[in-house]
């Protein structure tokens, strides 16, 4: 496996050797910012990439391109004249996430 592939469906990611769909997008979102760019293009304001990279903080250049390349042959983020905003199948995702995220919020470990 190429060290910088993006994780799809289908190709041998980290801990799967067939590409299990839930395998490939928790490789994609465990990459470094994956999950910030994503929440950062969640009001559907399309960035340009210099407004993203200040949204995210501390992300260079070169991995919010990275990033965005990747979370973009995955079809989950596009770039338009506009700037950068999420496609049908990111949107949907975000919704998950957002479920995700509240469950998260009243996660309370035993101890």
């Amino acid at each position: 496996m190429a060290k910088h592939s993006t994780p799809l469906p289908g190709r041998r990611v980290r801990g799967s050797e067939t590409g299990r769909p839930i395998m490939a997008l928790l490789d994609l979102l465990g990459r470094r910012w994956a999950l910030r760019v994503l929440w950062e293009l969640r009001d559907g304001a399309a960035p340009t990439f210099r407004e993203l990279q200040q949204q995210c903080g501390g992300i260079s250049s070169s991995v919010l391109a990275d990033r965005l390349r990747e979370l973009g042959e995955a079809d989950l983020v596009e770039h338009a004249d506009a700037g950068y905003g999420l496609t049908a199948q990111g949107k949907s995702l975000l919704k998950t996430l957002t479920r995700l995220d509240a469950w998260a919020s009243g996660w309370r470990p035993k101890g």
